[in-house]
C-alpha cells in the first residue's frame, strides 16, 4: 500500500507557511519605499521589523509565536501518525489547529489581545489531542 498524502500533512505545509504571511503582513505596503522615507529595508530586515509599531509590529510578533508552535505541531501530527491515530480525526484536528492559527495571527494582528489569547490556548489544546490521539 502506498502511502497518501493526507490533509494533516497539508496543514503541516500550510503552518510552515503561516510564519511568512506574518512577515508579508508586516512588510506590505512598504516594499518599494525608500529606505530613507521609513520604506522597507532589505539590508538590515531585522532591524527595521524592530522599529515597527503598531500593527506591523504585532503582524512580527505573531510571525515570532508562528515559528514557535510549529516544533510541537509537526511533532504531535508525526507522532499520531507513528502511532496510527484514526486519519480522519487527525485531519480534522490538524484543520482545527491552522484554523485556530489564522484566528491568532488576525486577533494579533488585529488587537483583540483577549480573543488572540483564546485562539492560542484552544490552539495549544488541539495540539496536545493530535499528541495523544493515537495513544493507546
Amino acid at each position: 500500500m502506498i502511502p497518501s498524502f493526507t490533509l494533516a500533512h497539508w496543514m503541516i505545509l500550510v503552518a510552515a507557511l503561516l510564519p511568512i504571511v506574518c512577515a508579508g503582513i508586516a512588510k506590505s505596503g512598504l516594499m518599494n519605499t525608500p529606505r530613507s522615507q521609513g520604506g522597507y529595508d532589505n539590508h538590515d530586515p531585522r532591524a527595521w521589523l524592530a522599529r515597527q509599531g503598531d500593527w506591523r509590529a504585532r503582524a512580527n510578533y505573531a510571525q515570532s509565536n508562528s515559528f514557535e508552535a510549529l516544533p510541537f505541531f509537526f511533532a504531535a501530527v508525526l507522532a499520531a501518525q507513528h502511532l496510527q491515530a484514526n486519519a480522519l480525526t487527525l485531519d480534522l484536528l490538524a484543520l482545527a489547529f491552522v484554523l485556530l492559527r489564522l484566528a491568532y495571527i488576525y486577533c494579533y494582528i488585529a488587537d483583540k489581545a483577549g480573543l488572540r489569547s483564546l485562539a492560542w490556548s484552544l490552539a495549544f489544546v488541539v495540539n496536545v489531542a493530535i499528541l495523544f490521539i493515537g495513544f493507546r
